[in-house]
Parts: structure tokens; sequence; C-alpha cells
């Protein structure tokens, strides 16, 4: 009866024992890991490119932005007195260009043929003048002086020249502008063209834009104040991406993977979950991240890692204290 009792006793202990086993021979794959942390979200400090004085702020702290829209502005009256300017002169330039380019006119050429036909008969007339006046002086008859000679002498040069000056002129005229001065006032036009473009890009400049999707988290100035490049005039939170950073020991280092599914818990909404992975695991270990830290507690070293998360409800505000949990597995597959 003893030998009988011992082996029933044996298989029941067998029994539970395999029963334990098989009940709980994935309960290690299902095991949860717990880690606490904070949520963590990108800012962009804005601040003007440029110098001046504030003339308008479009947004408020807590308002959503969207990429591109104009949250703050500059005084550029000055800048677009200047840009007028230039565009006057750049319509002077073209129309420059533009008469080189075209080149004489029939007109014109025909006026330069008339002043050549009437300054050769002025010079034909001032030679035969000349003539006379010699054939007088070489007669011995005295009847013209020296004087009245070399007056004749001087008239017939003159108009003799000025012929050969409206020759060339005709000339010039008939061929048009030179490559050489068509060229010069193309580069003359295109850096008037930069100076412009130079000078809309500042008065653009003179307009603040959130650069993407976010929420303004700070207003640091007021319209009437001046700033430069160094100042901020906004801060703005990044929608996306958040994260939630966290930290874990060596011991479990090992169970936490790149792309492993978490749930994060805040203390406002315990019921709601807000889906999330494994971002981001530091290879570098450092100590406990605490303000104040025991002897003790200075000793453990821990690890970094990010969670991000989707929050399409803007749920998390940048530092919450946020709870993290990861269904882990014992064993590796």
């Amino acid at each position: 009866m003893k030998k009988a009792l011992m082996a029933i006793l044996i298989v029941a202990a067998a029994a539970t024992a395999g029963w334990y086993w098989w009940s709980h021979r994935n309960a290690g794959d299902g095991r949860e890991l717990v880690l606490h942390g904070n949520v963590d979200i990108r800012q962009v400090a804005l601040a003007f490119d440029g110098s001046g004085r504030i003339t308008a702020m479009g947004a408020e702290e807590g308002d959503p932005v969207k990429a591109g829209q104009v949250i703050a502005r500059l005084d550029t009256r000055t800048l677009e007195i200047q840009a007028r300017q230039a565009e006057a002169q750049l319509d002077a330039q073209r129309q420059a260009l533009q008469k080189l380019r075209n080149g004489s006119r029939p007109e014109e050429i025909a006026q330069v043929r008339a002043q050549l036909a009437s300054a050769e008969a002025t010079a034909e007339r001032n030679d035969q003048d000349f003539s006379r006046a010699t054939r007088l002086q070489a007669s011995g008859s005295g009847a013209i002086s020296q004087q009245n000679i070399d007056l004749a002498r001087t008239n017939a040069q003159a108009a003799n020249a000025k012929v050969a000056e409206l020759r060339a002129a005709l000339q010039l005229a008939e061929k048009g502008p030179r490559a050489e001065d068509i060229a010069a006032a193309e580069a003359q036009l295109k850096a008037s063209e930069a100076q412009l473009a130079q000078l809309r890009h500042q008065i653009d400049l003179g307009r603040l834009r959130a650069p993407t999707d976010a929420v303004v988290r700070s207003r640091l100035r007021e319209p009437g104040d001046m700033v430069t490049s160094q100042v901020p005039v906004f801060t703005l939170a990044l929608t996306k991406p958040k994260w939630v950073r966290v930290y874990v020991g060596e011991p479990d280092l090992g169970k936490i993977k790149p792309g492993m599914a978490a749930q994060v818990f805040t203390d406002s909404h315990p019921d709601r979950p807000i889906a999330g992975k494994v971002g981001y695991i530091s290879s570098v270990a450092e100590f406990t991240p605490k303000s104040v830290q025991t002897e003790e507690l200075r000793t453990s070293l821990v690890y970094e890692v990010r969670v991000v998360v989707e929050d399409p409800g803007n749920v998390l505000r940048l530092g919450q204290p946020a709870t993290v949990r990861l269904t882990v597995g014992s064993r590796t597959p």
C-alpha cells in the first residue's frame, strides 16, 4: 500500500509539474516591461534674418501654425522705396539696351547724309575761295592781303575736317552699335536685375514664416520691438515627431529592439494608451538622470531609449510624465 501510495503521489506530482510547465511555457513571452520617462518634442527658435522694428505679430502662444504661414513682420518701407527706385532704373536700362540692339533709324541715317552733303558744299565753296585768294596773291597786284589769304586757308581746312567727321558719323550710323557696347549694356542690365532681386528678397525676409507645421510655445517679442538676427521672436514646438524618453537598465537592455511595439500611458488619460514603437536605443551608458542623486543611484548606469509615438489627438505635451509598457519575451526566438 505504501509503495502504491508513493507511486500515485509521484505520478500526481509529475502531472502537476507537466501541467504547470504547459500552462506557463509561453508566459515568459508575454512578460511586460514598464518604463517611466517624459515626453520630448523638438523645438525651433525663430528669428528674422535681418534687423529692424517689428510691425505685426500674427500668432499667440498655443496657436497651431502651418508651414509657410507668416507669423510676424518687420518694417520694410525703406527697402520698398529702394526697390521702386531700382525698378525705374531697370526700365531705363532696358530701353537703352533695346535702342542699341535696334541700331540707327533710317531717319537718323538720312539726317547724317544731309548734314554731310551740306558740309561738302561748304567745303567746296571754301576751297574755291582759297584758290581765288592764292591766284590774286600770285598776280602781285596787291588786291588781297596776307591776312585774307590765311583766313581763306583756315576756312577751307575747317570745312574739309567737318566733311571727314560727318562721313565717319554716317559710317557709324549705317553699321550700328558695336557688339561690345551691346554686351556691356546687357551686363549692366543683369547687374541691375540682381540688385532688384536682392532688395525684393530682403523685403521678403521681413516676413517671418513657420518652417513646418507646429504649435507656438513661446511668444518672445511684441510689435514695436527692435530685433536682430540673433534675437528669437517665437519658439515653436514641432508636432511631429513626438517621443517619450525613457531609461532602461543593463539587465533589461537585451529585451528591447528597435521597432518593438509599445503603449504609452499618461496620468491624465490612464485608460487611453497611445501607440508607439521603439525608435532609438543609446549605445552609451549614463548615470541615472536625476537632479539629486544619492551615492547608490550614481552607481546605477542606464541607457536612453526613445519611444516614437503617433499622437493625432495632440494629447502629449512637452515634459509630460509618461509610462511606457513593452511586451517582451524572456527567450530569444
